[in-house]
């Protein structure tokens, strides 16, 4: 916005749901426009979940249904252990002890980004 780029419009002119990262992909560098939701399709074909205990594994993939309705910036924020569904999982600080320390929690969330925006 800073910039003078209309968000709005540019999603408009392609009429597909993406994140700016996907748009700005399409129209800088050509590249295929993928929405949230193919991204996510992708993430759950690699089986990526599976290097995690179960209860970990819900967490993720919850938090990647989340970035399909709402995009990125709904996973990055602390809030997000205290919305549905997550806060039917447990409070925030059994949520992160899922996966061990905050530290590995972090991570966690880092890698399920890096898997969402990792070419398909």
């Amino acid at each position: 916005a800073e910039s003078g780029i209309l968000w709005e419009a540019l999603k408009e002119e392609i009429k597909k749901e993406m994140d700016p990262f996907d748009l700005v992909c399409h129209i800088a560098f050509d590249q295929p426009p993928l929405t949230r939701r193919e991204r996510a399709l992708e993430v759950k074909k690699r089986n990526y979940f599976t290097k995690y205990g179960e209860q970990a594994q819900e967490i993720l993939k919850a938090l990647l249904d989340k970035y399909e309705n709402e995009g990125v910036t709904s996973i990055e924020s602390n809030q997000v252990l205290r919305l549905n569904p997550l806060n039917q999982m447990g409070t925030p600080v059994e949520i992160v002890q899922a996966f061990g320390k905050k530290d590995d929690f972090e991570k966690a969330i880092k890698e399920l980004e890096d898997e969402i925006y990792r070419s398909a």
